[in-house]
């Protein structure tokens, strides 16, 4: 099974909205294999944002990121990671499909709710730097009941 990373963001856990999401998350039939409510400080966020850090919105990133807890995830199943950013939405709210995340509950890009991993190696890279500690495996009984 493919591991994705879910991180809820400062202003999705402001909005009360990680219960919303975990319950999609679960609905869709993925397996919760690590969560944590994180305050994470500059140096995590710069190292998780690396890819972004030559743009000219990265500073306002980074600080956005630091002004409040997140909600770092690590979700299990089949195309987590492609299922997983669909059902997030795309990074631009106004081009969000209604039915995804971001599509029923945000509109500005810089206050987008969610960051979903979009490749498996970059997810292995992410869930290694936040779950340093490693993920919790067990095994689901509706597992029969999501897959043939």
């Amino acid at each position: 099974m493919e591991r994705t990373y879910i991180m809820i963001k400062p202003d999705g856990v402001q909005r009360g909205l990680i219960g919303e999401i975990i319950k999609r998350f679960e609905a869709k039939g993925f397996k919760l294999v690590a969560m944590k409510l994180t305050a994470p400080g500059k140096e995590h966020l710069e190292k998780h944002y690396e890819d972004l850090k030559d743009k000219k919105f990265f500073p306002g990133l980074i600080a956005y990121m630091t002004s409040g807890p997140v909600c770092a995830m690590v979700w299990e199943g089949k195309g987590a990671v492609k299922e997983g950013r669909k059902m997030l939405g795309a990074t631009m709210p106004s081009e969000s499909a209604m039915g995804t995340i971001r599509g029923d509950f945000c509109i500005e890009v810089g206050r987008n709710i969610c960051h979903g991993s979009d490749a498996v190696e970059s997810a292995n890279a992410e869930i290694a730097l936040w779950f340093p500690e490693g993920v919790c495996d067990w095994e689901s009984a509706s597992q029969p009941w999501v897959y043939e």
